[in-house]
């Protein structure tokens, strides 16, 4: 009996030993190299001359230590790890100004980190406006050896959702900075994978836009007929919200920025900058063709900015094939119904429910202004404009620098009787400020985003927020502006969905549930370039004093140059 049970051990132990966790490493070179990535040529920011930059790919559990080397010879670097929430490493979060200084040209700085959950998860740039030349990439992480999803596929394909300028950060950052305003404008292309397809004859020059240049191809998603894929679509556009589609095929929701949704199927999936989801498609038309892939853009005049392509590719059938229709028409541009609908479709799957607090500690209401403050137009929340530090808060803070910025508590909330969210509202009182929430540790914070008109006439813009180093619970959605006391009644605490990122529809409202447990300091902003550039975020500490020991690579700059290893 005592040598079935050790064999029966010994047999468990070959067949199905302990799943251990890997160190996944990289090594980078971030440089600029000329790309045609729509056919028009510019400079790009890649990594080890992609852009896309390489996929992380990893188990839940992982660590992940990439080694990177600043090689743009005249700009700094950082990188942010979107939807990783730096659990024991806030000094890796990667975003400059909060949690570490800059990566100097030609230095070579490594980030390690744990990837603690399954999901979609991105990374891109976070210093100035690098993220969009091109700098940023996917993250896969995939449930650990045991474990099972609460789905099924044949195979697993990553897309990145971008849009296109043609001017460099550097004169979109300088329009942004100048009185008056030099708008950013709308995009040129819209980018699937890295690749689009400017129109070549609006340019005089074919040496500055070949439109037979390989690299921009369509993208080509090849799927075998009978198949079910798993596409991880993510967006990190610059300005514009997109729908994404796949003609003639129905796409099954089943995961948000890295958390299990209640299936239910979509047509076309509205996605918005900072987002990740995972669609299953199953290759279940006419295999003797191929089909379009096509992205819009919504909740702005689409007019401008043409659809992003790409070839929907049945095997055996050539992979450049064009499909013998013309690519389906997007939703309409400024119908806000059925992206509100969506957005309150999404639900915590019924088997990975993770209950939020019944009720909150403290609320903090955020309104979405757009101001004048000495003539220059800034982007504010309650009319505060966000400039970041020259030193780092979260050195600032656990080193004891006084002076590195303001420590008076900025606003909790606005005019609420007074504020008319529906007129361009006269915000002479707006202040431009570096001043951060401190929230008190391991307490739940209600966060309720408030969307009004900008300075233009019947005009409110839809905003992506994103939330660094923590995942929060989507509360609800509404229309108009927020009730304090009857929208409350209506929260979702049922089976509410946990994301990182989620946006504030034109005019509406968004409420957020989190726990303050993951100390550090974190940026909560809107992920629109330009109005993040622009002021549109706040930075979140909490419980500080129980972070270790930094790193000295973070430190270097500002009011922390005597403290790092960097001169």
């Amino acid at each position: 009996m005592r040598f079935l049970v050790l064999f029966s051990l010994l047999f468990s132990v070959l067949m199905f030993p302990a799943a251990e966790a890997r160190i996944r490493r990289y090594r980078w070179e971030v440089k600029y190299e000329y790309k045609s990535p729509d056919c028009f040529q510019k400079m790009v920011i890649t990594i080890n001359g992609q852009s896309p930059g390489p996929t992380i790919l990893a188990e839940e559990g992982d660590t992940v230590i990439v080694e990177l080397t600043n090689s743009l010879l005249t700009e700094n670097v950082a990188i942010h790890w979107h939807g990783i929430r730096q659990i024991g490493t806030p000094w890796f979060d990667g975003t400059e100004g909060v949690t570490q200084c800059p990566i100097l040209p030609g230095d070579t700085f490594t980030y390690e980190y744990k990837v603690d959950r399954p999901g979609t998860y991105l990374y891109h740039a976070h210093y100035g406006m690098q993220r969009e030349a091109g700098l940023y990439g996917s993250i896969r992480v995939s449930v650990a050896r045991g474990k099972t999803e609460p789905f099924s596929y044949d195979h697993d394909r990553s897309i990145i959702l971008t849009d296109w300028y043609h001017n460099t950060t550097y004169e979109q950052a300088l329009g942004l900075s100048s009185n008056p305003l030099d708008w950013v404008g709308e995009p040129q292309s819209l980018l699937i994978q890295g690749k689009g397809r400017y129109n070549c004859s609006l340019v005089s020059s074919p040496y500055v836009c070949n439109a037979t240049s390989p690299q921009c191809s369509p993208y080509v998603l090849t799927v075998v007929p009978g198949k079910t894929y798993r596409l991880r679509v993510s967006s990190l556009t610059s300005l514009s919200a997109l729908s994404f589609q796949i003609e003639g095929h129905n796409m099954t929701v089943v995961e948000a920025d890295g958390h299990f949704v209640e299936p239910f199927v979509i047509k076309n999936l509205f996605i918005y900058s900072g987002e990740t989801y995972s669609v299953l498609v199953k290759a279940d038309q006419d295999p003797s063709r191929n089909y379009w892939v096509t992205t819009s853009v919504v909740s702005r005049n689409n007019t401008v900015t043409p659809p992003g392509l790409a070839i929907f590719n049945y095997y055996p059938n050539h992979p450049n094939k064009s499909p013998p229709t013309v690519p389906p028409v997007g939703p309409l541009w400024n119908d806000v119904e059925p992206r509100l609908n969506q957005s309150r479709a999404i639900k915590a799957h019924h088997d990975y429910i993770v209950p939020p607090p019944h009720t909150s500690d403290r609320v903090i209401v955020f309104l979405n202004t757009q101001n004048k403050i000495n003539g220059y137009v800034r982007w504010s929340v309650n009319n505060n404009s966000f400039n970041l530090p020259h030193t780092p808060y979260l050195i600032a803070l656990k080193e004891n620098i006084t002076g590195a910025f303001d420590p008076t508590p900025p606003p909790n909330g606005y005019d609420f009787v007074n504020y008319d969210i529906y007129n361009v509202a006269n915000n002479t009182n707006a202040t431009s400020s570096n001043s951060i929430y401190r929230l008190q540790f391991n307490t739940t914070v209600d966060i309720i985003l408030q969307n009004a008109n900008t300075m233009k006439k019947n005009d409110s813009e839809t905003h992506p927020w994103h939330l660094h180093g923590h995942n929060f619970w989507v509360l609800g959605y509404g229309k108009g502006k927020f009730d304090n006391f009857s929208d409350p009644i209506k929260y979702n605490l049922i089976d509410p969905i946990m994301k990182n990122t989620a946006p504030v529809h034109p005019y509406g409202w968004t409420a957020l549930r989190f726990r303050s447990d993951n100390p550090g300091t974190w940026a909560f902003h809107c992920h629109i370039e330009s109005h993040f550039y622009m002021g549109m975020g706040v930075v979140f500490e909490e419980g500080v004093e129980r972070v270790g020991k930094l790193p000295s690579s973070i430190m270097g700059c500002g009011k922390a140059k005597g403290l790092g290893g960097r001169p």
